[in-house]
């Protein structure tokens, strides 16, 4: 897992309470070191990462974070995890575009009620993905 640095302000700016509303977005890029899609998607993942500073985005490996990962199937790649504070905003595949996960990220931003699941994602993945969320807010 590598969690890629973030700075302190989202381009939205500050909220009331003093922190920024992307502050308690994390998005989790889940892929494969032998996905050689994942390898031409990394660089993407991190312009995004430039457009939200004030989130936290990381880069999860399934199989070297098996255990991290735990009872999540995540059968496409890549596949993004979205969350807001501990709540689920988002679990499932995307393309491998910059704009695909940029709207996802800003609709989690604008509106932190969407739904969890897409529905490309396999039954049971919304319990086994908030799961995962908890482990990566605690592990990061």
């Amino acid at each position: 897992m590598s969690v890629l640095p973030s700075a302190s302000m989202s381009p939205a700016g500050p909220a009331a309470d003093g922190q920024t509303p992307a502050s308690t977005l994390l998005v989790a890029c889940l892929c494969a070191a032998w996905c050689r899609v994942c390898d031409t998607y990394r660089d993407d993942f991190a312009q995004l990462r430039q457009q939200y500073p004030g989130a936290r985005f990381i880069w999860v490996d399934i199989e070297d974070d098996a255990e991290l990962v735990d009872d999540l199937e995540v059968e496409t790649f890549p596949t993004l995890l979205i969350g807001q504070q501990e709540r689920l905003c988002f679990i499932g595949p995307v393309l491998p575009q910059p704009g695909a996960a940029q709207r996802l990220v800003q609709a989690a931003v604008e509106n932190p009620a969407m739904t969890a699941a897409s529905a490309s994602a396999p039954a049971g993945t919304t319990a086994a993905a908030q799961a995962l969320l908890c482990r990566l807010r605690q592990a990061c």
